[in-house]
């Protein structure tokens, strides 16, 4: 037999070559997965191959998307604390992420979302009025009051809605996009996840299955540093959670303070996910400056030096910020004004969403199922019986007729 055919003899699944040396491959063989980026910390092209020559429009665009959803994050984590209303989750810190990927999509996209990606939503153009009617869970909301705070959803605006569970909308986003590739249509489907819902077993199915069903998807991870108060030095062993390659998905790390670098390398994996009907991962680096969410101090498991630091050195709405000034789109006085007006946009929202009813308590019993069923039925007569019953312990008088 011809030797040198004989050492090239392939197993199912695999590549490579025999060898007689007895050696395990140890995870720490290179020196780490390189993060790709666009813009240094003072807002310079450090490539100008790499610029995506936006538009001064463009990108006083982007910045305003950024501050706008800053300062919407801010006011309504003071009004959870002011007992406005019930949780909240804020996104300081990621905002680059949420707008750099968003911009870098088509319409037609579908949106699978965890609880930290609310800026996508509003650079699709999600109201101010539904953010707070989400929050504030009254008649206007589009889930009829009943999810908790920051878990929005738009069919209109392709982005499905937020479950709390961590990383169930990953197979789910998976389907979809087989869905999508059996439909034929030129459409995507992005899903968004933290690196500690990356640790979840639903995570491993669905980078599995979309690679072996040939899906157009894009996972998108944003990689914050703590998943709640659990760091990543405690959540895994490997160089962040670099897993596409072993699932054979193109994977890509980028540094997700960059809103350039995060919008090229969304585009580019949209465009080869649609072209080549295959999945791809894209790994955010980036920090989350604020609590977890309003039922988490962060102070008890990182230094607020640490936070500090962050937030100083390396914001994104920073860095874009500086991007601007240096090419004069961008002045002291328009920053003064903006921050007022977006501001006063959210403050009004916020106010009038105060002022309105709370959905109908019947809308508890609808939209699952066409006839109610016998057992519901009870449940809605009793519900009334109680109210009824103990109606000095319920207004309802501040809900929808």
């Amino acid at each position: 037999m011809d030797q040198k055919k004989y050492h090239s003899i392939l197993f199912p699944g695999a590549s490579g070559e025999y060898t007689d040396q007895l050696e395990f491959v140890e995870p720490d063989v290179t020196a780490g997965i390189p993060v790709y980026r666009v813009m240094g910390r003072n807002g310079e092209i450090l490539a100008p191959s790499e610029d995506p020559q936006f538009p001064q429009e463009t990108v006083v665009d982007f910045y305003k998307n950024m501050t706008l959803f800053n300062t919407m994050d801010r006011i309504l984590y003071e009004s959870q604390r002011q007992g406005r209303i019930a949780f909240y989750a804020t996104n300081f810190g990621e905002e680059g992420t949420h707008v750099g990927s968003a911009a870098a999509l088509d319409p037609s996209d579908l949106v699978f979302s965890q609880y930290r990606e609310s800026g996508v939503l509003l650079y699709r153009g999600f109201p101010l009025d539904l953010f707070m009617a989400q929050c504030y869970a009254n008649a206007d909301d589009l889930g009829k009051g009943r999810q908790m705070p920051v878990h929005y959803g738009s069919k209109e605006l392709n982005f499905v809605t937020i479950s709390s569970t961590l990383a169930t909308q990953i197979p789910q986003a998976v389907g979809a996009a087989y869905a999508v590739k059996q439909a034929n249509s030129d459409r995507a489907v992005i899903c968004y996840f933290g690196e500690g819902a990356a640790s979840e077993g639903d995570a491993h199915a669905g980078l599995l299955f979309s690679a072996t069903l040939e899906c157009p998807i894009i996972f998108f991870c944003r990689n914050n540093g703590y998943a709640i108060s659990t760091p990543t030095s405690e959540q895994y062993r490997g160089d962040g959670i670099g897993r596409g390659a072993g699932y054979g998905i193109p994977s890509i790390r980028v540094d997700g303070n960059d809103v350039f670098a995060i919008y090229n390398v969304t585009k580019e994996a949209r465009r080869r996910a649609v072209a080549e009907n295959r999945p791809f991962l894209i790994e955010a680096m980036t920090y989350r400056v604020g609590h977890h969410s309003t039922s988490d101090d962060s102070s008890t498991y990182r230094s607020m030096d640490e936070v500090r630091q962050w937030e100083q050195r390396d914001h994104p709405i920073s860095r874009l910020q500086r991007y601007l000034t240096a090419r004069g789109w961008w002045s002291e006085e328009q920053e003064e004004a903006w921050r007022k007006e977006a501001q006063q946009q959210v403050m009004e929202a916020l106010l009038k969403a105060e002022g309105r009813p709370k959905p109908h308590p019947d809308l508890l019993f609808t939209d699952a199922y066409q006839d109610l069923p016998p057992n519901l039925v009870k449940q809605r007569e009793a519900m009334w019986r109680h109210l009824g019953e103990y109606k000095s312990h319920y207004p309802l008088d501040l809900y929808e007729e």
